[in-house]
C-alpha cells in the first residue's frame, strides 16, 4: 500500500492564468528570491565588518604633502576615488605590542589573507607566466613570510615604494613593470598607530585612485556604485588582515 501522499495540487488561481503571466509570475518569484539572499549576505557582511569604518580623509590630509605622494603625482591630479578606512583593537588581543611587527604582520595579512585570495588566484594565472614576472610574490605562503622591503612586488600589480615601522606604502593600478605615469594608478598604505594609555591600536588602510597622466588634471570620481564596491573589499581586506595579527 503506497502511504506516500501526492503533492498538493497547484493554486487554482495560478493554473488559471494565461502561460505568460504564470511565467512572469514565476521570474518574480526567482528575482525576489535572489533579492532576498542579496540582503540577508548583505546583512550579515555588514554585521561582520561592523568594526571596520571609515573616516574623512582628501588632499588636505598630511599624506599629500610627502615626498612619496608628491613624486608619485607630482601635478597634484585629483583622486579618481579615495578612502580611510580604520579598526581599533585592544593591545592585549594582539600577538604583539611591537608597533614595527605590527605594521609587518598586518601587510603580511593584507596579501597572504582570505581577503586577497581571489584576485591572487586571477593575477597570477593572467600574468605569472609573463616575462619579467618571476621575483614578484605569489604563493600565499611567500605573501605570509615577506618583509615587504622597498621594491617588493606583489603579483605584477603592487610594489612597495615605502616601509617604515608605523606604515607600508604601495604602488597600485597596473603592473610594476610599467615604471611611468599611467591613467590606472594609486598609492595603497597600510598603517598602524598604537596608543598605550588607551592600550590600544588602530589599523588603517588608505586608498588613493589617480589618473597620474597629464590627462588626468581634470579627471572626475570614480561611479559612486564603484567607490561603494571598492568599501566593501576595502572591509574585506581589513577583516582578513586583523586575524594575522590577533592572538
Amino acid at each position: 500500500m503506497n502511504t506516500i501522499a501526492p503533492p498538493p495540487p497547484p493554486p487554482q488561481g495560478f493554473k488559471k492564468l494565461p502561460p505568460r503571466q504564470r511565467a512572469f509570475g514565476l521570474v518574480l518569484g526567482v528575482v525576489g528570491g535572489g533579492i532576498f539572499n542579496l540582503t540577508l549576505g548583505y546583512a550579515a557582511f555588514s554585521y561582520w565588518t561592523r568594526n571596520t569604518t571609515f573616516v574623512p580623509y582628501d588632499t588636505s590630509a598630511p599624506d599629500f604633502s610627502t615626498p612619496t605622494f608628491r613624486k608619485h603625482n607630482p601635478a597634484s591630479n585629483p583622486p579618481l576615488c579615495i578612502d580611510h578606512a580604520v579598526r581599533t583593537v585592544p593591545l592585549a588581543q594582539l600577538k604583539t605590542r611591537d608597533q614595527k611587527q605590527l605594521t609587518t604582520d598586518f601587510c603580511r595579512g593584507v596579501w597572504g589573507g582570505m581577503g586577497y585570495a581571489y584576485q591572487r588566484r586571477y593575477l597570477e594565472k593572467k600574468y605569472r607566466g609573463l616575462e619579467g614576472r618571476e621575483s614578484h610574490l605569489w604563493d600565499r605562503k611567500d605573501l605570509l613570510r615577506s618583509d615587504y622591503e622597498v621594491g617588493t612586488k606583489i603579483t605584477d600589480h603592487f610594489e612597495v615604494l615605502e616601509h617604515s615601522p608605523e606604515k607600508v606604502i604601495v604602488r597600485c593600478g597596473d603592473s610594476p613593470l610599467n615604471t611611468e605615469h599611467r591613467p590606472s594608478d594609486g598609492l595603497f598604505s597600510m598603517e598602524v598607530t598604537t596608543d598605550e594609555k588607551a592600550e590600544t591600536a588602530t589599523f588603517h588602510l588608505k586608498s588613493v585612485f589617480v589618473d597620474t597622466t597629464p590627462d588626468g588634471k581634470n579627471a572626475q570620481p570614480m561611479p559612486g556604485l564603484v567607490q561603494f564596491a571598492h568599501r566593501l573589499y576595502t572591509k574585506l581586506w581589513m577583516e582578513t588582515a586583523i586575524r594575522n595579527v590577533m592572538k
